[in-house]
Parts: C-alpha cells; structure tokens; sequence
C-alpha cells in the first residue's frame, strides 16, 4: 500500500530536487510568453508585423559589409530562435512583402545573403518603439506578479546602461 502525501507549496519547493528548476523554468517560460504576447499584439495592431517578422528585420538591420558582416540562414535561424526552415519560410514572406531580399555569396555561390530593403528599414524604424514600450509595459505588467519579479529584475539588470 502507497501512503500520499500532501505538501504545501513551500516544502514541495525546498524539499524535492529539482521541483525549485522545474517551477523557476516554468515561471521563466510564463515572462517570455506574456511578454511575446503582448509584444506580438502591438506589432500586429500597429504595423502587421509578427514578433519574429521584426526579430529576423532587426538581426538582419546589423549586418554590415565587413567581414563575417553578413548572415547565412542558418546563422539567422539562430538568433531568432527558429528552424532554418521555418526561418526560410518566413524570410521568403517578408520578400515577398518587399521588406528583404536574397542574393548569391560573390564568394562561395552555395550561400545566399539576405539583406533588408529600405522598405524593411523603415518599418522597422517606425515599430521600434512600438517594441520597446510593448516590452516595458509587458515587463511592469509581468513584476506586480510576485512568481514573476524576481524575473523581471534578472531582466532589467541585464540591459546594457545608456
């Protein structure tokens, strides 16, 4: 016969090895949703562009002509957290969109670059502070919720100061 055991919150945190990681990853994983959301939402009232629209034109934005300058899919893929393929697919909607376009590496013809257009720059331009306050916001909502403030600190303390 199996005796069951009730705990309370706190002594199910401190005794168990390993629940404290599972319930910091599962609040780590509430902040990014929440913030996404609400990031997403903005972006998408104010200039229909999706939070990994605007990941992949920001990352993109960087790139500059010197060497190492420029970034192969794969490379994309990375920074923005996605599948090469499903970075493909969504680097292939935004040139469609006219926002990016894709030309062949002078140096190594297998490898395709993809540069942002100025029409792509600009939106990028005007939803970057719809980003930013999308974010704050998101960030001031997320640290009233006592599971999510210590978070949000960890967060507000990794921003390089200005």
């Amino acid at each position: 016969m199996t005796q069951q055991t009730h705990e309370t919150p706190q002594a199910a945190a401190s005794g168990a090895p390993g629940r404290g990681l599972a319930q910091g990853w599962c609040a780590l994983s509430a902040l990014h949703g929440r913030i996404e959301s609400h990031i997403e939402r903005a972006l998408q009232a104010k200039h229909d562009l999706s939070v990994r629209e605007f990941s992949v034109i920001n990352v993109l934005s960087e790139q500059h002509s010197g060497p190492g300058g420029h970034l192969r899919m794969h490379q994309v893929a990375d920074a923005v957290v996605l599948s090469q393929s499903a970075t493909t697919r969504l680097v292939t909607r935004l040139e469609e969109r006219g926002l990016l376009e894709r030309y062949l590496c002078p140096d190594d013809r297998r490898g395709i670059y993809t540069n942002v257009t100025p029409d792509g720059l600009a939106l990028l331009e005007e939803a970057r502070p719809t980003h930013d306050s999308a974010l704050r916001e998101a960030l001031q909502d997320a640290a009233k919720r006592p599971e999510l403030a210590p978070l949000v600190t960890a967060v507000e303390t990794l921003a390089p100061s200005a």
